[in-house]
């Protein structure tokens, strides 16, 4: 299902490190620590900011929430491209979903297939979960 184009979610890693990618048998890990915990580097906030910028725009957040929400944790482009634009401007937003590394996707004849990335989910939530003071 992943496509060898893909860059790694910013945000995931099995390092914790930016730039190191996740092997397929590691654990999802942020990059960085909660937000409300210290300030972040300028390397913890560049990768964390491509995630957020990838989920910026109003469309591809209803995209993404979609394909997060879809019954079996996977959506045919067909079942989600009813967000009020056009198929080739769905099929951008997807692409850049796919390229911030939250979604991967499979073509199975005429339709692709979208899922969210194993451990993105937990892995954006820990990002915004508050630290224990």
């Amino acid at each position: 299902m992943s496509n060898p184009q893909r860059t790694e979610l910013p945000v995931l890693n099995g390092t914790g490190k930016p730039g190191r990618p996740r092997r397929p048998d590691q654990p999802a890990a942020p990059c960085c620590p909660p937000l409300n915990e210290r300030p972040l580097t300028a390397d913890e906030a560049e990768p964390a900011a491509k995630m957020f910028k990838a989920l910026g725009d109003p469309i591809r957040l209803r995209l993404f929430s979609a394909v997060a929400s879809h019954e079996g944790g996977e959506a045919c482009v067909c079942d989600i491209s009813d967000v009020g634009v056009s198929q080739p401007t769905v099929s951008h937003h997807l692409k850049k979903l796919k390229d911030a590394g939250l979604l991967s996707s499979e073509r199975r004849g005429t339709w692709v297939y979208y899922r969210v990335e194993p451990g993105v989910l937990a892995a954006m939530g820990r990002l915004l979960t508050t630290a224990a003071r």
